[in-house]
């Protein structure tokens, strides 16, 4: 069964996400100096994205 052409999306998901996966997160953290070497990933703090 095939999908209703009205139902299709035109470029798929291009926008800008405002939530960051976990490993992005920490990532993010590292770079800021903000992540202790051993601490738990989960319960991380709240992390906005780079402008």
């Amino acid at each position: 069964m095939s999908k209703h052409s009205s139902l299709k999306t035109s470029g798929g998901a291009s926008g800008k996400r405002s939530v960051l996966k976990r490993f992005e997160r920490i990532k993010l953290l590292k770079q800021r100096g903000q992540w202790k070497k051993g601490a738990s990933p989960i319960g991380l703090p709240k992390t906005k994205p780079e402008a």
